[in-house]
């Protein structure tokens, strides 16, 4: 008897396509954008190849080249004029991210907008919340209240969904309550559930202008060398009532999407940061690796783990490698 089927169902190219278990479609991705004051501006960062920040006429045009790739999905982070210790920008109906989202949601009414729901690009200290003077670590109670309002103005510019980032406890109960009660029933959250203190966040803030002015995010922020904390942050996340659960970053943490993926039934996003992002552009681009079979490879290994939605600033360059294939 010849024991060869894994190599039978191998050798012939249409048969390794029909038994093929992960598959990366256009549906699975969210683009992230970065927004600013001014007209016509966009700014390339230079950690970040063809990553930008835009002033809100040029992210209405970017979704315009977004559509046309079939990418139906953005989040949205907000690079205010003034920042100052409460974040005031994020609390105002005429804050950065409330008038671009109705914008976009004017040109754009089909586009999927996601705004990223946290403090640190709007205060001048650079932490994800108000401050506690005695501890100073962001007051978690306080913070909590201002989250919610901040959700609301996002749900009255016309979000479709909130993703709140900054990993203070409560924080999914509390923004819930907040758009319940101004009717906003129907906003799903994509909670950042499981987000670790990585030192992979350092290009998102040169683009986002967010790093700390003192310390770092620790406090709040999960250690990276904690497997079972992270389980159980996702899932208090899901009992609070998330609707769509999150690990970041993705890449180093493979094992934890897995273990999240195997705890729950809700729907689990994972964020290619930033970090992640240059360093695979940057080897591309030295010829150290074969940049878009790695890249495919990447996005195929956070599907396999479980993820169901990655939010990735490769995802343009993800949908043109799909058209190749077609």
């Amino acid at each position: 008897m010849s024991f060869k089927r894994f190599r039978r169902l191998r050798i012939n190219p249409v048969l390794r396509d029909l038994v093929q278990e992960t598959t990366i479609t256009k549906n699975d991705f969210i683009y992230p954008l970065f927004v600013k004051s001014g007209e016509n501006f966009k700014k390339e960062i230079e950690s970040m190849p063809d990553v930008y920040q835009m002033s809100i006429d040029s992210v209405i045009k970017e979704c315009d080249e977004l559509k046309k790739l079939g990418l139906r999905a953005i989040i949205l982070f907000g690079i205010p004029d003034v920042k100052d210790s409460i974040g005031s920008d994020a609390l105002s109906q005429e804050g950065i991210i409330a008038r671009a989202v109705r914008e976009i949601k004017k040109a754009h009414p089909d586009m999927f907008v996601v705004t990223d729901l946290c403090f640190c690009e709007y205060t001048d200290h650079g932490h994800c919340g108000i401050l506690d003077p005695v501890l100073k670590t962001v007051d978690n109670d306080a913070t909590l209240k201002i989250l919610g309002e901040q959700a609301v103005i996002h749900a009255k510019a016309g979000a479709d969904m909130i993703a709140p980032s900054g990993m203070m406890d409560g924080m999914i109960v509390a923004i819930r309550e907040a758009l319940d009660r101004a009717g906003f029933v129907n906003i799903p959250i994509m909670s950042y559930s499981t987000k670790f203190a990585s030192s992979y966040y350092g290009p998102f803030r040169d683009v986002a202008e967010s790093a700390p002015s003192f310390g770092d995010r620790r406090s709040y922020q999960m250690n990276p060398a904690n497997r079972k904390e992270a389980i159980l942050e996702s899932l208090e996340d899901e009992k609070e009532g998330a609707d769509i659960l999150m690990v970041k970053p993705a890449l180093a943490y493979l094992d934890i999407v897995r273990d999240i993926r195997e705890s729950t039934k809700l729907p689990l996003a994972v964020y290619n940061v930033s970090g992640e992002y240059s360093m695979l552009k940057m080897a591309g681009k030295m010829g150290i690796i074969d940049y878009e079979k790695v890249l495919m490879e990447t996005m195929i290994g956070f599907k396999r783990a479980g993820a169901d939605i990655i939010i990735s600033y490769h995802a343009k360059e993800v949908a043109n490698l799909l058209d190749k294939l077609v």
